[in-house]
């Protein structure tokens, strides 16, 4: 037998040596399907897609290099540590032994995702910019109602809740938050951390309801790992700010549902015990394990908050350490000198995340809240319903969506279109969709605009005037934004621009024709043709070289290339006849009105 015979079968090469099927990886791990899929969501691996499916395109194929990943991860020996204890639980419930059933439940081993954070997330940025779908999961289970069925516990029901208020107190005050959009979904959020933006759902303060077409085994697995990350990250951004991770909280005011209150409060607390008495923080710091310490340290932190100053709470005391960008200051001084009071029926704590994260005071309705309704100092009161008791004339009573377009516009738009009454609010326009890019910009986002403009001093093409026409000194004489000196010296630089170009067309004509002349070579029997007629058929024609230079890059194309060129052409072009249909369909209402 020759010595490199191989018998056919024997080893694999190519996409079947570097995949293998689902069922071929748990017939390696020798786990079940359930085991098999935490491990996958715990260490981040997911299905693959190669080139040529050797087993059909039927299955689901892995990588051979992850599964033997997965082979080495001391997590599994720990999952199946578990299992066999729990078949000692069994046991000992089938032979009616409750006391020792009771005992093995106290001894239950556990685990810890620590090592698969640091492991997954080597720098705090690689966290950061995979936070969006952990907020919005933490998120949506904070306002879940526990349930047996689905498996889902009080404890991380209101473990949730607590992750998304201190991730929410920190936001608020380092003022990150920049974009915030009201949609049938929930409140989308936009904030901006160490140079990355994130963004995050929130559910809307109603009763949830479980669905039936949901697998809350897969979602209560992400949200394990999801809540370890955020604890992670809470913990690095709370030190940041030279805050104890975690916080204690004023049990009055968590008993009150104003978590995010006593939050801000803690922060403010902690940060000025920190800069006043340091070496009453270390000392405490020593002594965090004692409950009785802890609480003595929070009184006296909270001790030292102004009495006479309620608006101080919601100021987050300054950092020498971290330096403000132009947006940071920007958003932190909106609402600033401005009290606002909430209603019973706006979103309550939706407001209490914005208002403070853009520099305003806030209070509410109801025991706990920093001042009272009859406070002269209130500027805004939001309500979203007509009030029926007393009207304060020094206040304005505007609508909660006031609130986010002027923080979405970054100036304080004017409240005549949000009273709360007969009249229609103008749209809610999102700031997650460039206008200039789709091709369609409303009304309002033009008036926003103007608005925008005049806040900075800049000068803006009036209604139904386009921005070609700034460059007419004439117009801008008659608008008013220029002098008549000034318009005559702009009017010489425009005559003199416009003669250098008809000029320089002049010259280039000149060489063209020169070139066309030199090629051309003299021919005795060739027929007489006149000057312009030859001139003509000499020059080619700009309209086809430039339609033959479109086209080139399409030529080198290969097949595939080309095919998803042609669907994005298609794509743009479905999109501009939606444009177009909404502009008709706009003409058409004003025709009506």
């Amino acid at each position: 037998m020759p010595k490199h015979y191989r018998p056919a079968g024997k080893k694999k090469e190519g996409n079947a040596a570097r995949y293998m099927t689902r069922s071929q990886a748990l017939k390696s791990l020798q786990v079940n399907l359930n085991l098999f899929r935490r491990l996958c969501i715990v260490k981040g691996i997911f299905p693959r897609e190669p080139k040529k499916k050797v087993k059909g395109n039927h299955h689901t194929y892995y990588h051979v290099k992850d599964i033997s990943f997965l082979q080495h991860e001391p997590l599994l020996e720990k999952f199946r540590e578990i299992k066999t204890y729990q078949k000692k639980v069994q046991k000992a419930k089938a032979k009616k032994n409750e006391e020792l059933a009771r005992l093995l439940l106290t001894r239950q081993p556990t685990y810890k995702l620590d090592r698969l954070i640091r492991e997954r997330y080597p720098t705090f940025i690689d966290a950061l910019r995979d936070l969006d779908d952990c907020l919005t999961m933490v998120h949506l289970f904070a306002v879940l109602p526990a349930s047996d069925r689905e498996n889902l516990e009080v404890k991380r029901v209101h473990n949730c809740r607590r992750l998304s208020h201190e991730w929410q107190a920190y936001i608020s005050r380092t003022h990150a938050l920049r974009k915030v959009f009201v949609s049938v979904k929930g409140i989308y959020y936009q904030a901006e951390l160490e140079g990355q933006k994130i963004t995050w759902l929130t559910p809307h303060a109603i009763q949830q309801v479980f669905t039936n077409d949901v697998d809350f085994g897969v979602l209560l697995t992400f949200l394990e790992f999801y809540e370890t990350l955020l604890a992670f990250t809470n913990f690095k951004l709370y030190h940041s700010l030279n805050v104890k991770y975690p916080p204690i909280l004023d049990s009055r005011l968590e008993a009150l549902a104003a978590d995010l209150y006593a939050l801000s409060r803690y922060i403010d607390a902690s940060s000025r015990g920190m800069t006043v008495e340091p070496k009453v923080d270390a000392s405490s710091s020593s002594q965090s394990n004692d409950r009785a310490e802890s609480e003595l340290r929070l009184a006296q932190l909270q001790h030292q908050l102004p009495s006479s100053e309620p608006g101080a709470l919601m100021h987050l005391v300054a950092d020498k350490e971290v330096e403000e960008d132009e947006e940071t200051r920007a958003c932190k001084s909106l609402f600033k000198d401005l009290k606002f009071f909430l209603s019973r029926e706006v979103p309550r704590e939706s407001l209490l995340f914005v208002l403070p994260a853009f520099g305003g005071t806030v209070s509410w309705e109801g025991e706990g809240a920093p001042f009272k309704e009859d406070d002269e100092s209130i500027t805004h009161h939001i309500i979203d319903k007509p009030s029926a008791g007393h009207m304060y004339l020094s206040r304005e009573y505007v609508q909660p969506q006031w609130i986010y377009d002027c923080v979405n516009a970054r100036i304080i738009l004017p409240t005549e279109k949000y009273l709360v009454g007969s009249r229609i609010p103008p749209p809610h326009l999102s700031p997650f969709v460039d206008n200039e890019a789709e091709g369609y910009v409303p009304d309002y986002a033009e008036t926003i605009k103007r608005l925008q403009a005049a806040a900075r001093n800049d000068v803006l093409p009036l209604p139904g005037v386009g921005k070609e026409d700034l460059e007419d000194p004439q117009n801008l004489l008659y608008a008013g934004f220029m002098s008549r000196t000034e318009e005559i010296e702009a009017a010489e630089n425009k005559k003199t621009m416009a003669e250098r170009e008809k000029q320089y067309h002049e010259e280039l004509k000149k060489e063209l024709k020169k070139e066309v002349t030199g090629s051309v070579v003299d021919d005795v029997a060739a027929p007489v043709v006149e000057e312009g007629e030859g001139e003509e058929s000499s020059v080619p024609d700009a309209a086809q070289i430039a339609q033959d230079t479109a086209d080139m890059p399409t030529l080198m194309m290969s097949r595939k290339k080309r095919k998803l060129y042609d669907a994005m052409k298609i794509g743009q072009k479905k999109k501009s006849e939606s444009v177009e249909r909404i502009k008709q369909r706009k003409k058409n209402l004003k025709a009506d009105q």
